[in-house]
């Protein structure tokens, strides 16, 4: 007789292994934003630096924008603007964090973030 535990074992590792896969390409999927979200993205942060500019602080815009993140969490990814993961979340908040701390023409924050938005595109 056939001892099942072990013929088991082998199909159980090669099925976990199968959707931890699928697991990690729908992550890396989830933070490559579309060109259309970076050029939407560019505008957000262009506007940013432009309500800094008109004096809207650090501390309150970055406060709203994690309590924005906080709130688009319950929604499904697809539903979602620009922020799908943490990753997504942590690389626009980097971009309004720069703007704040190096602060520069609201241009030149646009098309900077444009480009390195593009450049997740091919990462």
């Amino acid at each position: 007789m056939r001892n099942v535990p072990e013929v088991r074992a082998p199909r159980i590792v090669a099925a976990m292994m199968a959707a931890g896969i699928w697991i990690a390409a729908e992550i890396c999927a989830a933070s490559t934003p579309s060109a259309t979200e970076c050029a939407e993205g560019a505008e957000f942060i262009g506007n940013a630096a432009r309500a800094r500019d008109t004096g809207t602080t650090r501390e309150a815009f970055l406060d709203r924008m994690q309590s924005d993140f906080f709130a688009i969490r319950s929604f499904p990814n697809e539903q979602r603007w620009f922020a799908h993961d943490e990753a997504d979340e942590a690389f626009l908040l980097g971009a309004a964090r720069d703007i704040f701390d190096r602060p520069e023409d609201p241009d030149r924050h646009r098309i900077g973030f444009f480009r390195a938005c593009m450049s997740r595109l091919t990462a």
